[in-house]
């Protein structure tokens, strides 16, 4: 049985060969102090954020792409792959992805992790290219492509051509700083203390990137927030506008902005000119985030579209080397050893 693994901070994707994507849930595992009881993973452990008792401790194993606590991301993938072959116990031939700047360490924690969670053998796939492959970029041939993964712990900035890629940037920096930068912001700026939930719900209701012209609505939204007030611990509520939650993330924003300029910056002059020909085009759940695309046109002067699925790109991308494996190893695969 082959697999393939999308291994996202804020969610991971499990895809089948034969059978697609069947598993897409949080990346999210709470376990009980002591090590008492069976964690609780997925979809049920993100229910449990910001409201366990002091005895159950709820957490994200993946931080910034990468293994942040190895013995709950075991579990978590052996929880997972177990699902998804409905509790047939069987060693599998695993696809996992990984951003483009992980270390030696970190490499090695992904591995040793999907090894014990049952891969006879793992192979490695760069997330931009997966990415790419799952946008339906024409990766192998001699032309040009852009692709910026906004996921929810790291951006992958790339240009690829003939399977490879030519100039990347990763970027330690993504949906998940946004949702920081919204509660920083509640707390310095209104006095209010909310949890990280209610922030990735404020930035989904009424949060952008740029305004929006063309989207009045959004523009004159407005979100109620209820937390705990600052100096007094009183619960209570405030509305917050658009424009407000928009500025809040205007330091997250402007750096992932950044990373596409430098990464093009550094394309040789053929490749930029073929992505300022077609375009640079967005997956991952933070592509989805409203005025985005703009405000990396109007930076870059290139046209900017957002993929199709933008969040199962990556896990479409690992499945397509799952399906064609004999084919595409060589040029796109690195076996982990």
């Amino acid at each position: 049985m082959d697999i393939g693994i999308d291994l996202g901070t804020a969610n991971t994707l499990l895809y089948v060969r034969g059978k697609g994507i069947v598993l897409n849930e949080p990346s999210v595992v709470a376990v009980r102090d002591g090590g008492r009881g069976a964690p609780a993973i997925g979809d049920e452990a993100r229910e449990s954020l910001g409201r366990t008792p002091d005895s159950v401790s709820a957490l994200r194993p993946m931080r910034e792409g990468v293994i942040g606590d190895y013995e709950a991301a075991r579990e978590m993938i052996r929880y997972f792959v177990r699902k998804a072959l409905k509790g047939r116990r069987t060693r599998t031939r695993m696809v996992v992805c990984m951003p483009t700047g992980v270390t030696p360490v970190e490499l090695r924690a992904i591995v040793q992790a999907a090894q014990e969670a049952g891969g006879r053998t793992v192979h490695l796939l760069d997330e931009s290219m997966a990415a790419a492959m799952g946008a339906g970029l024409p990766v192998d041939e001699p032309r040009g492509s852009m692709v910026v993964d906004i996921g929810g712990g790291t951006t992958e900035v790339a240009v690829i051509s003939m399977g490879g890629i030519v100039t990347s940037r990763s970027l330690r920096l993504a949906g998940d700083r946004m949702n920081t930068a919204i509660t920083e912001h509640i707390r310095e700026e209104r006095s209010l203390l909310i949890g990280e939930r209610t922030a990735e719900e404020v930035k989904l209701e009424i949060g952008s990137a740029w305004p929006v012209p063309d989207d009045q609505a959004l523009e004159s939204r407005t979100c109620t927030v209820r937390g705990r007030e600052k100096i007094n611990g009183v619960p209570t509520a405030l509305i917050l506008t658009a424009a407000e939650i928009r500025e809040a993330m205007h330091e997250p924003i402007e750096a992932i902005v950044a990373t596409v300029q430098s990464t093009l910056a550094e394309c040789p002059p053929e490749l930029a000119a073929d992505v300022m020909k077609h375009g640079i085009v967005l997956t991952g759940g933070g592509s989805l985030l409203p005025g985005l695309a703009q405000r990396i046109a109007s930076a870059t002067g290139i046209g900017v579209t957002v993929a199709g699925t933008p969040l199962e790109c990556v896990a479409l991308g690992t499945g397509k080397c799952v399906e064609e494996f004999d084919s595409v190893s060589t040029k796109v695969l690195t076996p982990a050893t």
